[in-house]
C-alpha cells in the first residue's frame, strides 16, 4: 500500500503480505510493456525503482514533498496533458480521501492515460482462501467472499475514508462509478496472500 506518510523502508510496514502486493503492482505495469508510466502515490519508492530498473520511463507523483517525487501534485489535479502516459497507476491511494474526491482522482487518472489505468483499493469484505495442487492440472488458488456476510460499518484502517465492502460502498457501486467515467474494467482480483488488497485493471473506452 502506497501511503504518502511512508518515506522509508520498514520491516514492520513492509510485511510479507505487502511484498505480495508489491509483486502484483510491478507485474501489472510491466505486463503491458509501457513506454511511459505515471505512478500516483509513490510510497517508499520500491515499486518505481524496480520498474525503472527494467528500462521503463516512470514519473512519480505525490502530494507529500518530503518523499521527493518527480512532481508534487494532488491526484485530483494532475498537471499533465491528456493521454500523456501509457499506464497510470494509483495503488492504495484513493481510499485516503472522501469518495467524491476519489471520483475526481479517477477522472484525472482516466484523462492523463492513453491506454491503461491500474489501481488497487482495500477490500474489507470477508475473504476465504482456497489453494490446491492437482496432478496434471497444477496449482490453483482462489479467493472468494460468501454473500451472506454482513458489511462492516467502518473501514479497517483509521487513515481510510472508505473501503470496498463497508456500508455504503459495495463493489457494484465502485465498478459502476468507474464505468460512468469511461473506464472499461478488464479484470479485478484480490491478492491471495493479502486479500485486503484488490486490484483493478481498466482500459480507456
Amino acid at each position: 500500500m502506497n501511503i504518502s506518510a511512508t518515506n522509508s523502508y520498514s520491516i514492520a510496514y513492509d510485511s510479507k503480505r505487502r511484498f505480495a502486493s508489491y509483486w502484483h503492482q510491478i507485474r501489472e505495469i510491466i505486463s503491458h510493456e509501457p513506454q511511459h508510466v505515471l505512478e500516483v502515490g509513490m510510497g517508499n519508492g520500491f515499486v518505481s525503482r524496480y520498474v525503472k530498473g527494467h528500462g521503463v520511463r516512470l514519473t512519480t507523483v505525490d502530494i507529500d514533498q518530503s518523499l521527493k517525487p518527480d512532481v508534487v501534485a494532488d491526484v485530483a489535479h494532475l498537471p499533465f496533458p491528456d493521454a500523456s502516459y501509457d499506464v497510470v497507476t494509483a495503488y492504495e491511494v484513493l481510499e485516503h480521501m472522501p469518495y467524491e474526491k476519489t471520483l475526481q482522482g479517477l477522472h484525472e487518472l482516466f484523462r492523463v492515460s492513453s491506454q491503461w489505468v491500474i489501481i488497487s483499493l482495500p477490500d474489507a469484505t470477508h475473504a476465504f482462501r482456497f489453494a490446491v495442487t492437482i496432478p496434471r492440472v497444477g496449482y490453483i488458488e482462489k479467493v472468494f467472499s460468501p454473500p451472506f456476510v454482513r458489511a462492516k460499518k467502518k473501514p479497517y484502517a483509521k487513515s481510510h475514508e472508505w473501503e470496498i465492502g463497508i456500508q455504503g460502498y459495495p463493489m457494484e457501486k465502485i465498478t459502476s462509478d468507474c464505468k460512468k467515467i469511461g473506464l472499461q474494467l478488464l479484470k479485478t482480483y484480490r491478492v491471495y496472500e493479502n486479500p485486503y488488497h484488490r486490484f483493478f485493471v481498466f482500459k480507456k473506452n
